[in-house]
């Protein structure tokens, strides 16, 4: 239900499964969350703080807090909701909160979101205590740094000290990851500013893929499109190497799952047969695709299927009879301009 709700609405996988568990628990368990809901007293948005913090516990006491809820939702921000849920939860089930809470922390973890214009949050799913200590001690190290160097901001400096710590145990570390940047040949060497593709993330600007391909620990892979249509041909595993293998060549075409609504990029995705195998299904680039484990995972799930389409990409069936078709994106515009059809990089 989940899936079919993410593709009827063109969102996400995580958003979806909020919308549905958030109405399922307002009309079994949270009588009066929702009563409070259906006069605007709250919107949907605090009545799923409601529903994140009584999503564990028992229905009896999922009832008390919902009943002790009654009259204090109206006219208060979600933080002050949250609060209030919190309270209750920890006075109507104190035993069952502290084994939620142990439980809770063996699942921290840490996890990566893109942002905007060349930005991405790192954040860490941390005990309170230890989160907040490495805090205090990296904002104790940003003021001292503060006071010596003040072109930057304490903000500025608390967030290069997090990522000195991170990369090198001297604190001199410099970013060392293997990432996937598609680049004209001609925006490389800045005779054009079309955007490059950063694998994973989207569009950036041709300024930054510049700034990569000069770093000295870059190395380069060339990668041929067909310039009528932008789409992948070839792709090398460096500048002097033959062309890399089909694998190769899916991951760099797809860069990501190929599930509407999802973009987990391919390096942490699996190589997957639209048609499977056992279905005589080829293994070639028209019928293979990048897809992330949960997503290879629902193909086997009953009522869904998919069908080629060609170069990777499918029209999908969910349970419901809906169909939704999606391909890889290419790399560029169609290009009939002689002189446009450059080698790409």
């Amino acid at each position: 239900m989940t899936e079919e709700v993410a593709l009827r609405f063109s969102v996400t996988r995580n958003h979806a499964s909020l919308l549905v568990e958030t109405s399922c628990a307002l009309v079994a368990r949270l009588p009066n969350t929702l009563a409070a809901l259906d006069r605007g007293d709250i919107d949907l948005y605090k009545a799923s703080k409601v529903m994140q913090l009584t999503r564990d516990v028992p229905d009896g006491v999922a009832a008390q807090v919902d009943a002790w809820l009654a009259g204090r939702l109206a006219d208060r921000d979600p933080g002050a909701i949250r609060g209030s849920v919190s309270y209750a939860v920890q006075k109507f089930d104190p035993d069952g909160y502290r084994e939620r809470a142990a439980k809770k922390r063996a699942l921290r973890h840490i996890s990566l979101e893109h942002k905007d214009e060349t930005m991405s949050t790192l954040s860490g799913h941390l005990p309170t205590e230890i989160a907040g200590s490495i805090y205090a001690s990296m904002s104790r190290a940003a003021r001292t740094r503060r006071n010596k160097d003040k072109y930057r901001t304490l903000d500025q400096h608390r967030a290069d000290i997090f990522a000195e710590r991170l990369l090198a145990e001297d604190g001199h570390g410099k970013p060392r990851a293997h990432i996937h940047v598609y680049v004209d040949y001609l925006t490389l060497i800045g005779a054009r500013k079309d955007p490059a593709t950063l694998a994973g993330y989207g569009p950036i600007p041709d300024w930054l893929a510049r700034e990569i391909a000069s770093d000295p620990d870059s190395t380069w892979s060339r990668l041929i499109t067909n310039p009528a249509t932008g789409q992948l041909l070839e792709a090398g595993a460096d500048k002097y190497r033959a062309p890399a293998s089909l694998a190769r060549l899916i991951m760099a075409r797809d860069r990501e799952c190929t599930q509407p609504g999802c973009h987990v990029p391919a390096e942490f995705s699996e190589i997957d047969h639209i048609i499977p195998r056992a279905r005589d299904g080829k293994t070639d680039h028209h019928n293979c695709h990048m897809h992330c484990k949960g997503h290879n995972l629902l193909r086997e799930e009953p009522g869904w299927s998919a069908e080629p389409t060609g170069n990777g990409g499918m029209i999908i069936t969910t349970p419901s009879g809906d169909t939704y078709e999606t391909a890889p994106e290419p790399f560029h515009d169609p290009r009939t301009d002689p002189e446009e059809e450059t080698p790409s990089s």
